[in-house]
């Protein structure tokens, strides 16, 4: 199948948005289709902000990432500064968030809490599960767009600061800086403007103030991009958040947001924000050997909770600058 000619109009409506490109009826070879398309592929995406390409035969990890690699037109990046926790495969892919099935992860772009991301990232779908599992997107300039202006401006204003406890509750260091050493981290938190604190149990806790707001760097369109819902306290659940807040006290739970200021988020402001990507959600089924490629700021993604075995991974690449 030809794409050279196709445009984001061509594409198959998934939630009146396009976003389905089936080749399967063309039976294509991976790899081959990739290369003679790559071109016609990031045009795509870069007009469109995602795509879903249906009837790829892929094999693996291995071939997964090569895929990106051509498509993306440069070596997948490294997993770090962790949020989640992740399996690392061959050549930069990671299988996604292994957080238990019955879990919902919400809508985030990817290292939005972070001061480096990357702009394109793209899944692929070894195993579909039996029901649910869908990795929902949404579009970032609506969640701009509909946000109230007086909230809009606020963040905009001081920006969002990002408060994490690293221990065995949540995410240990080691992990998240991927390093056994303290120096190594240290050397991490100067190099990216945070602030940090050991703990005489070898704990650490940081906090980092970034924008909440940003311009997408072809586009020039302002994104909602952060992370500040995601790491909130109040978007756990009640008896979650409680337990959490009675053992550890809000300054020692795993992770928290607040206004850059250091001010409170005001709960029904994270509950706006939820509402908002919920309202906005793309879902579709995922089908074996599915890859979706997305611009990681015009688009957050996510994760339904799902019952059987799901095999989804992914890969990450083109750094912001």
């Amino acid at each position: 199948m030809d794409i050279s000619d196709f445009k984001v109009s061509d594409l198959v409506n998934v939630c009146d948005q396009p976003l389905l490109l089936d080749v399967s009826e063309s039976k294509p070879k991976a790899l081959n289709w990739i290369e003679e398309n790559k071109e016609n592929i990031n045009r795509l995406i870069s007009e469109n902000g995602a795509l879903l390409i249906r009837g790829l035969k892929i094999h693996g990890s291995t071939q997964f990432g090569n895929i990106l690699e051509k498509v993306f037109g440069g070596k997948l990046l490294e997993y770090s500064y962790r949020s989640t926790p992740r399996t690392e495969m061959r050549g930069n892919v990671f299988t996604a968030t292994e957080y238990p099935e019955h879990e919902i992860i919400p809508q985030h772009n990817e290292n939005a809490y972070s001061r480096s991301w990357p702009n394109r990232i793209g899944f692929l779908c070894l195993i579909p599960p039996e029901t649910g599992g869908q990795t929902p997107i949404s579009d970032s300039r609506l969640i701009y767009d509909r946000l109230p202006a007086d909230v809009r401006e606020k963040f905009e204003k001081t920006g969002v600061m990002y408060v994490r406890n690293y221990s065995h509750l949540d995410l240990p260091w080691q992990e998240v800086f991927q390093t056994e050493n303290k120096e190594d981290v240290e050397r991490f938190c100067a190099d990216n403007g945070l602030k940090f604190k050991w703990f005489d149990n070898g704990n650490l806790r940081t906090e980092q103030i970034n924008p909440a707001v940003q311009y997408h760097p072809e586009t020039k369109e302002k994104l909602w991009f952060n992370q500040a819902h995601l790491f909130n306290v109040h978007s756990l659940a009640e008896d979650m958040r409680e337990t959490l807040i009675s053992t550890l006290g809000e300054d020692g739970v795993p992770r928290h947001t607040f206004y850059g200021d250091g001010t409170e988020i005001e709960p029904d402001v994270i509950k706006l924000i939820n509402d908002l990507y919920e309202s906005t959600k793309i879902r579709f089924d995922w089908q074996k050997g599915d890859l979706l490629l997305l611009d990681n700021m015009l688009f957050t993604h996510g994760r339904e909770s799902f019952t059987g075995t799901r095999k989804v991974i992914t890969g990450m690449a083109c750094p912001n600058t």
